[in-house]
This record gives C-alpha cells, sequence and structure tokens, in this order.
C-alpha cells in the first residue's frame, strides 16, 4: 500500500518534469529577453524568438530595426543584441565539470554586448568574436561590438 506522502511526492514529480521546459544536450543558450522583431534561423528555418527559448550551436539570431535580444548560454555568458544584428553561433562545446571549452561567434552586423562566462574565464583565448573586419580575442568579461555593413 502505497504511503499518502509519496503518492503526494511522484504527484508533484510527475507534474514537474510535465511542466518543466525540456533541456537537451543540442541546447548552449536560452533566450531570457525578446523585445520587437527578432528569430532564430536553424537549418533553413525561420523560428520566431519567445522568452525561453532553447539556443543550439550553428544558430543565427537575426534583429529587426525594431528588435533586441538578451541570451544567457550554459556556461553564464550573456549576450546581448541590439537592432538591426546578425549573430551566428559558430561552435560553442562547454563541459560543466571543468569549465572548460570553446566559444565562437560571428557578428555580421549590428551591435553586440557580452560578459564573459565560465569558458573565457577558465581559458581566454578559448572565446572568438567575428566581424566583417576583425576577430576578437576576448582577454577582459565585457566587451561591446558594432558591425556595420
Amino acid at each position: 500500500m502505497k504511503s499518502p506522502a509519496r503518492t503526494t511526492l511522484l504527484m508533484a514529480l510527475a507534474i514537474f518534469a510535465w511542466s518543466a521546459t525540456p533541456v537537451t544536450a543540442a541546447d548552449i543558450g536560452q533566450v531570457k529577453h525578446a523585445r520587437g522583431t527578432v528569430h532564430i534561423e536553424r537549418d533553413g528555418q525561420k523560428l520566431p524568438v519567445v522568452v525561453g527559448a532553447k539556443l543550439h550551436q550553428a544558430d543565427t539570431v537575426v534583429t529587426g530595426t525594431d528588435g533586441s535580444v538578451g541570451i544567457t548560454f550554459v556556461d553564464n555568458t550573456l549576450v546581448s543584441a541590439g537592432p538591426n544584428s546578425t549573430l551566428v553561433i559558430q561552435r560553442y562545446a562547454f563541459d560543466s565539470t571543468t569549465h572548460a571549452g570553446a566559444f565562437d561567434a560571428r557578428i555580421d552586423r549590428g551591435t553586440l554586448a557580452v560578459v564573459s562566462g565560465k569558458i573565457a574565464k577558465q581559458n581566454p583565448d578559448a572565446m572568438t568574436v567575428r566581424t566583417p573586419a576583425a576577430i576578437l580575442g576576448v582577454r577582459g568579461t565585457e566587451f561591446l561590438v558594432r558591425a556595420e555593413q
């Protein structure tokens, strides 16, 4: 016979599992803020961005003239893209135990503000941001990039 406490616990776990946003190994970040026109380009599709949307390696985040987006990556790197921005996540790998990893992004146009997370703190050479004119190696914890076409 089941105890009432065990039944309540099992019901709570079932409700949590049903309502929780699933996380997969492919998830590298999550949208924390989105305003205006923002979409993710993934596998040839344009996906509308909502708060809570998951990002994957090789995603391209695009903001419109009225758009902005804030993203938190699994290593706690914070990225904000302003209006008319195109941000490509070229490579992202993170080991949550050792904090080793790699984060390579490209901003083709627009503005990007970054507060680096555990990857860059573990190894500053492990994070780069490419622009049409330069490759930035992350040596500090915060930086701002503007790329014009």
